[in-house]
């Protein structure tokens, strides 16, 4: 079993490094209006530019316009884009990139599921505790035994996780990957790297176990 991880938020290259060194399966890059991780394209080019080909780099945006996605993928040539906004399938699947959308969780319970088939076109899918129309990167958690069975897709857990409790949300859910950011900070977009080798190593143990 190899749980995939994605270390979301990143905005310094010492963090980029060390995420590489640390074997992460996707770096994540945000481009979010409101996000105090937000980066500026010249910034995501030097991040990106230390990414090697295996890991895959995912661009992060908000209801961020159309002229603006087009920029990005132009010039980060992002592997994945992951929608948190309420981009439609058309709209997010029209940028010639592989998708994931991202499902807000907090307190909407069930209700949540039902935008799934709304996205026929998403490569996978992302539930993440922030409520609707909130910004991801919270550290806010949801039930995880309300994590659905997806089973033709990859699902990622996301929201409030941290190397104390991943192993257990991996047990409750069973995701196919987990996201974390604020979990591995000492202020937004500054992650810690003690906190980033304990969530590594705390997922390759929850692994082992099945």
């Amino acid at each position: 079993m190899h749980t995939r991880i994605k270390f979301c938020g990143l905005t310094r290259a010492e963090d980029v490094r060390l995420a590489v060194e640390l074997g992460a399966d996707y770096i994540g890059l945000v481009f979010a209006p409101r996000s105090p991780r937000r980066l500026l394209l010249g910034q995501a080019r030097m991040l990106r530019d230390l990414v090697p080909e295996e890991i895959g780099v995912v661009a992060l945006v908000m209801d961020n316009p159309r002229t603006e996605i087009e920029q990005i993928v132009e010039s980060l040539q992002p592997d994945l884009l992951q929608f948190h906004g309420g981009e439609d399938d058309a709209f997010a699947g029209s940028f010639q990139r592989p998708f994931w959308k991202a499902i807000a969780m907090g307190g909407q319970g069930e209700s949540a599921f039902a935008s799934l088939a709304a996205y026929p076109n998403a490569s996978g899918f992302l539930f993440d505790g922030h409520a609707a129309g909130e910004q991801g990167g919270s550290g806010q958690r949801f039930d995880w035994r309300q994590m659905p069975e997806v089973t033709d897709r990859p699902c990622l857990l996301a929201g409030g996780l941290s190397p104390d409790n991943v192993g257990l949300a991996l047990r409750t859910a069973h995701p196919w990957g987990v996201d974390v950011s604020s979990g591995i900070e000492t202020a937004p977009g500054e992650k810690d790297p003690e906190k980033m080798r304990r969530f590594v190593e705390a997922v390759r143990i929850a692994d082992t176990r099945g």
